[in-house]
């Protein structure tokens, strides 16, 4: 009786715990944010409630007002100019200032013979066409934009909505964090070896995620946006912030931006203007991910590459922008999971032997 009567109880857990999350579904990105907030603001916050004798309240206070002044308003005023240069760029397009076909004309009559042969087999080779398909293209996108004003604005209120939930639950996940993470240990069945094994994985792959990752992207498109400009290309505002979200990708990351437009530049008689892309984009660019990255993560995570691409390109697919953190930390558990389970079988197979050992040595005696 004792039996079913547990089973039922945990059936019941399962249960509740499962219409929670469904509730909470709406705010997964404001709910994850403000974990990964706290994470990464922790340490500033515990020695901020040490130094001003454990006023928890107002520590939390000023570390939300160090998360609006660092991260939010920088990134709505990125947003800002964003758009105002991407509406610049229509205008020129629609103006004739900027002329895909004549550039497109320009690479066209500079290409090798097989490389001209694919685009007569894709159809790409009628100049008219593609201007028109282009300039169509961005047309259309901007007049769906402005059908959808009623839209936008309310993902512009969802947006205000997330961001100050994501605040609110941050100033209480740092000054309740320590209460609430002891609690929710105590009730995980999970012995206490594995469970603190999981949570340290856990912290350790959120922090590398937002060093090694959120900095090095930052950096990347901004120095990418920079050379961008000195070298006179148009957007370099736009390829920069493409850069940084495209660096989010190890391995492949800003390459996809600037080999493209550095082939452009050398094909089309562009010769110093490609060769110093080239060489910014392989020493430069480069660099900061091959130097700082490992400097900025140390041994937080030690996954290979190949797992943190596959990881980050299915969480971008399954939980959209959030899935760059959700993936990694997935993927870091799944390792860390079967890395515990392992040590556990290894333990288990070391005992009996060991107990034999001492039977026969009692034996012998």
């Amino acid at each position: 009786m004792r039996h079913l009567e547990d089973r039922s109880f945990l059936f019941l857990v399962v249960i509740v715990t499962a219409v929670f999350a469904w509730i909470v579904r709406p705010f997964f990105g404001a709910v994850l944010w403000a974990l990964v907030a706290t994470i990464i603001f922790a340490p500033l916050y515990r020695s901020l409630v040490a130094d001003w004798g454990g006023r928890r309240n107002r520590a939390a206070l000023f570390m939300l007002l160090v998360i609006v002044t660092l991260v939010i308003v920088p990134a709505i005023l990125i947003t800002i100019f964003l758009l105002q240069e991407a509406a610049t760029i229509y205008a020129k397009v629609e103006s004739g200032q900027i002329d895909f076909g004549y550039y497109f004309v320009q690479l066209q009559e500079r290409l090798p013979d097989w490389a001209a042969g694919l685009l007569d087999r894709f159809g790409l080779t009628d100049i008219g066409a593609v201007r028109e398909k282009i300039v169509a293209g961005l047309t259309n996108s901007f007049r769906t934009l402005a059908g959808q004003a009623f839209t936008i604005g309310q993902s512009a209120f969802s947006f205000v909505m997330t961001l100050g939930l994501m605040l609110y639950l941050t100033f209480f996940l740092l000054r309740d964090g320590d209460e609430l993470s002891g609690r929710l240990g105590r009730a995980v069945p999970i012995a206490p070896g594995p469970r603190r094994q999981l949570a340290e994985k856990f912290v350790a792959v959120i922090r590398a995620t937002m060093k090694g990752s959120v900095v090095v992207a930052i950096l990347q498109g901004a120095i990418g946006g920079v050379i961008f400009w000195a070298l006179g290309i148009q957007g370099a505002l736009l390829w920069g912030v493409l850069m940084a979200f495209l660096s989010l990708l190890p391995a492949i990351g800003t390459g996809l931006v600037w080999v493209p437009v550095a082939f452009y530049l050398l094909v089309t008689g562009a010769i110093w203007q490609g060769a110093v892309l080239v060489f910014c984009g392989i020493f430069v660019i480069g660099m900061v991910d091959n130097v700082l990255r490992p400097i900025l993560v140390g041994r937080d995570l030690r996954m290979p590459d190949y797992v943190v691409l596959i990881s980050t390109l299915g969480g971008l697919e399954v939980f959209g922008f959030n899935g760059f953190v959700v993936g990694p930390v997935i993927a870091a558990l799944f390792m860390a999971v079967w890395d515990i389970m392992t040590e556990m079988r290894s333990t288990l197979a070391v005992a009996p032997f060991s107990a034999g050992e001492d039977d026969e040595r009692r034996g012998s005696d």
